[in-house]
């Protein structure tokens, strides 16, 4: 749980740093949940394509400037040229160009440039709140020069993201302490006939735009809005135009010729700049652009907190993976359906950090179970049967390592006379260490078909229990049994011995019940299951009198079953003890 909890931390702070790769995703979760909205068919904004057939038709690039002056002039409503004239006409058509500007209110389109140091013209600004919009702007050193004048002047500068892709617009900018308006923004304020902006500025930043005869425009803190991307427009050549022009409020013409005006990234493909103010216009038209609210980040923060914790509250459920998926698939619906109400509401973070969470603790928790499965094989697989080791790995809760108290039913197992046995064999120690490993598995493999645990072998002795690790019930009859089968097993194991010319082996037992601690015990680098206490060394001192009591088996009076006719051997006082114990065996 410690290792859980340091990784939450780890991945909370992995969020709140938000790395470029993060951004990245951030934005093109954007570039999805824009374009999931409907697509809409603008019906006041025609876009007039100045295309390769017109170029050529007009005798090529640059066009004579008197050429723009036809085309405005057969506007009904505002038009606007996307098109920069920073110097003369080299076809010296600038006065018929002038006169057609003069006469009708056009927004011609300037350029903020990091290499200029001069502003342009200036459209006034009313500026409400308690801060200073230009702090907050775009700042540039200056606007490329025109050589023409107009009513409106507009700029048409982008400002590409991380990954040089266009998704909002600045409104306004700022260049040496004075505020200019972006292309669409101007188109809008001809229309309205508003002869100014209001900007409105807090301490955190801009708030909102607005015309004195338009709708507010609420804006980011600096001045940009979401742009509605996925938005169509009429649209005609300019020889189409010029014949037939279809009537619109706006009228915005733009290059579209190949080699001429560089194509923008937007996340609806490359766009032409008026391809590109035409969707600025029908968003702050229309008034539904999207906007990302200044309460997404704590809303993101706290759905990871919770998402967070729910993995860890649930980690050990089985329906954990599926509650995870459901739960990372609601975070990805809500986002999309918020898009419906015009909020941009990122998890795209949100959501790879709480599945890169859920991947390391499954991982760690698999890992870790691996592990533990292990060790219980290691620990266990020699001394209880394959089939408890089998439980064991499947629940590891079953085993309660570090010392508990149990009821607990012990034997113990000697060879009787191994003395003599062994110094027959003197010269040949390979072939004691056969016949005792021959013993101590025929034994073995009875003790464990009963459920029994071996604790350990000493020399020629085996020490087994029950009720641990796992719970078994009626302990003590299968003790019993065991014994009596081990009985059996070594009667049938001396009929081959004989056979094979070895020595008989006779064995003394001893069963006793009671309660001891179990658990893991001895340093800390080298440690053992095993168990401890007074019933343990009872259980040992029952299989040495054996000899004095001529039998091969001694139960106490605490191991004592029904269905056996146990014959009464003696009372013995236990070191510690003021009662004596009464102790039993079965014949044969």
């Amino acid at each position: 749980m410690k290792v859980n909890l340091l990784l939450a931390v780890a991945m909370t702070a992995l969020f709140i740093w938000n790395p470029y790769p993060f951004q990245i995703l951030e934005l093109k979760t954007f570039d999805g949940l824009i374009m999931s909205r409907d697509t809409v068919q603008d019906e006041a904004v025609l876009l007039v394509d100045i295309d390769e057939e017109a170029v050529e038709y007009w005798g090529g690039y640059p066009l004579a400037r008197n050429i723009y002056a036809e085309l405005i002039t057969r506007t009904q409503g505002v038009p606007g040229i996307t098109v920069a004239f920073p110097d003369k006409d080299i076809h010296g058509k600038d006065e018929e160009f002038q006169s057609a500007l003069n006469q009708l209110p056009t927004v011609l389109s300037f350029i903020a440039s990091t290499q200029a140091s001069k502003g342009g013209p200036h459209v006034g600004t009313a500026q409400l709140g308690g801060g200073n919009p230009t702090e907050w702007l775009y700042q540039y050193p200056g606007i490329i020069r025109s050589a023409l004048k107009s009513e409106g002047i507009g700029l048409i500068s982008t400002h590409p993201e991380l990954d040089g892709v266009v998704r909002r617009i600045p409104l306004v900018i700022s260049v040496e302490d004075r505020i200019y308006p972006s292309f669409a923004l101007e188109m809008l304020r001809l229309g309205t006939g508003d002869p100014s902006y209001q900007i409105k500025t807090e301490e955190t930043g801009v708030e909102w735009l607005r015309l004195p005869q338009y709708n507010i425009i609420k804006t980011s803190q600096n001045g940009t809005i979401w742009v509605n991307w996925n938005t169509k427009f009429y649209r005609q050549t300019a020889l189409e135009y010029m014949e037939n022009p279809i009537p619109a409020p706006f009228v915005i013409f733009g290059v579209t010729a190949e080699g001429v005006v560089p194509l923008v990234a937007t996340p609806a493909g490359l766009k032409y700049p008026h391809d590109i103010q035409g969707a600025v216009l029908n968003t702050i038209v229309n008034g539904n652009a999207l906007s990302q609210p200044s309460w997404s980040f704590a809303a993101e923060l706290g759905i990871l907190l919770l998402g967070i914790t729910f993995i860890l509250l649930t980690s050990r459920s089985i329906y954990f993976s599926l509650t995870i998926f459901i739960l990372l698939g609601g975070l990805g619906f809500t986002s999309w359906k918020l898009v419906e109400s015009s909020y941009l509401l990122d998890v795209s973070g949100t959501i790879v950090i709480l599945f890169l969470f859920w991947a390391i603790v499954s991982f760690h928790s698999f890992i870790t179970q691996y592990l533990l499965r292990l060790q219980i094989k290691q620990q266990f697989g020699t001394y209880v049967s394959p089939a408890q080791v089998e439980i064991l790995q499947k629940d590891p809760s079953q085993l309660r390592l570090g010392g508990v108290t149990k009821r607990m039913t012990f034997l113990f197992s000697d060879i009787r006379g191994f003395t003599p046995i062994s110094e027959k064999y003197q010269k040949d120690p390979q072939k004691l260490v056969e016949i005792v490993n021959r013993f101590l598995t025929n034994q073995t493999e009875i003790i464990q078909k009963h459920e029994g645990c071996i604790d350990k072998y000493m020399g020629d002795c085996i020490m087994a229990f029950w009720n641990a690790p796992l719970d078994i019930e009626d302990q003590e009859r299968k003790a019993t049994e065991a014994a009596l089968e081990m009985r059996v097993a070594l009667g049938e194991l001396n009929e081959i011995f004989k056979a094979e010319g070895l020595p008989e082996i006779r064995t003394g037992c001893g069963i006793n019940t009671g309660l001891c601690v179990v658990g893991n015990m001895g340093s800390n680098s080298r440690f053992d299951y095993s168990v401890l206490g007074d019933s343990v060394n009872l259980a040992a001192r029952l299989e040495s009198s054996c000899k004095t009591y001529e039998t091969d088996l001694i139960i106490s009076e605490f191991s004592l079953v029904d269905g056996y006719d146990y014959e009464f051997l003696d009372e013995v006082i236990v070191k510690g003890k003021s009662e004596p114990v009464k102790i039993y065996t079965i014949q044969k």
